[in-house]
């Protein structure tokens, strides 16, 4: 790979009297952007009009997976995304690949995953003896069963569930419609909660929708939390749990079992995998600590 082609130095002079930039920090962003090009060279990336995107984002994963702390990688990306600033200004590349760099502050704000054993105490908290109770079981079962977003849970209408065919048409973001699949658990609850549940406190003002409150109303996302957050506590669960919890627990879940990523990304809903891609990390960390915890030199 010629250095020259990336134009290092030259980034370098900009960086000290253009933007006066002290010299640590200019060896900082150096560093930076040597480890970038080697990590470039390894995927046979050699002219910067050659990197794309997703490069930028598996280099921003393989720095996490390296052991870099948080503050580290927030300082890579600054670094890249000055010097590809520089690029496009110097008319050296047409677009710029690091427009829409994430920093890791995604990896700290991932609530807690669930495991299997947490996620049945989870599921079997509610009292079958409760009124509401099978309305409280879909909606735990639903949660699980399809990662859906709260949002989407409580905009589901009646039309919307399919339980011969075992679907469910969920509105995402942007107003985009997608189809998940429901399993048997959730097959049973949805109908058990119908039946026995919903018909009972609909009084013509659940506007067709399939989750509802004991008012008869369609149940709210502040309702789902707290259903929720009750049965976490009653299940003994100490982690913060929330709705999103079960989302993420869902796409974990699906990858450890050897789900494929493009898969997990139409699932959830996702535009772009790369958002995706945050569960190959909890992933990562769940097996990491599977290692250490039975492996005998782990």
């Amino acid at each position: 790979m010629a250095a020259s082609a990336f134009r290092l130095e030259q980034f370098s002079d900009y960086l000290v009297f253009e933007r006066g930039l002290s010299e640590r920090t200019r060896e900082a962003y150096g560093r930076d952007l040597v480890r970038l090009l080697a990590f470039l060279k390894v995927r046979g990336i050699h002219t910067p009009g050659a990197v794309g995107g997703g490069d930028l984002r598996a280099y921003v994963f393989h720095l996490k997976d390296s052991g870099l702390q948080a503050t580290s990688i927030r300082r890579a990306i600054s670094s890249i995304r000055s010097y590809f600033g520089f690029l496009v200004a110097e008319g050296a590349i047409v677009s710029d690949p690091s427009e829409r760099l994430e920093a890791p502050r995604v990896w700290r704000r991932l609530p807690s995953v669930l495991s299997r054993e947490e996620m049945e105490r989870l599921l079997e908290a509610p009292d079958p003896g409760d009124a509401l109770y099978w309305r409280d079981r879909a909606i735990l079962e639903f949660l699980y069963a399809t990662g859906v977003r709260v949002s989407e849970l409580v905009g589901i209408r009646l039309v919307d569930l399919d339980l011969e065919g075992g679907f469910c048409v969920v509105l995402g973001k942007g107003a985009k419609e997608r189809m998940v699949p429901l399993g048997r658990p959730a097959r049973h609850a949805a109908r058990r909660y119908l039946d026995d549940v919903r018909s009972a406190v609909e009084r013509g003002m659940g506007r067709a929708m399939l989750f509802l409150n004991a008012q008869g109303r369609p149940i709210s996302r502040m309702g789902v939390w707290t259903i929720v957050r009750n049965y976490a506590r009653r299940a003994g669960l100490e982690k913060r749990i929330s709705p999103h919890t079960l989302r993420h627990t869902f796409a974990t879940h699906l990858l450890e079992g050897g789900a494929d990523l493009v898969a997990v990304q139409e699932l959830l809903g996702h535009a772009d995998i790369s958002t995706t891609q945050i569960y190959t990390h909890l992933d990562r960390e769940y097996l990491k600590d599977i290692h250490r915890r039975y492996h005998p030199r782990g």
